[in-house]
């Protein structure tokens, strides 16, 4: 699936819970899609974990 079409279908589901629930269950179903996305891209191996820590700690390196 393209980014296109998923990027598509995480706006529809968002703008569905945001005028049938209101805005703070459209913030905690923002929050959740992005926590799947990023656990997503953990288990797939897409992304290093150190090296996301490292950069929320400031300790960026060019190697």
């Amino acid at each position: 699936m393209s980014s296109t079409v998923v990027g598509m279908a995480v706006g529809a589901v968002l703008a569905v819970v945001a005028l049938t629930l209101g805005f703070w269950a459209f913030v905690v179903v923002a929050v959740a899609i992005a926590l799947g996305g990023l656990v997503g891209r953990i288990v797939s191996g897409d992304l290093d974990v150190r090296r996301l820590l490292d950069v929320l700690r400031g300790r960026r390196s060019s190697s």
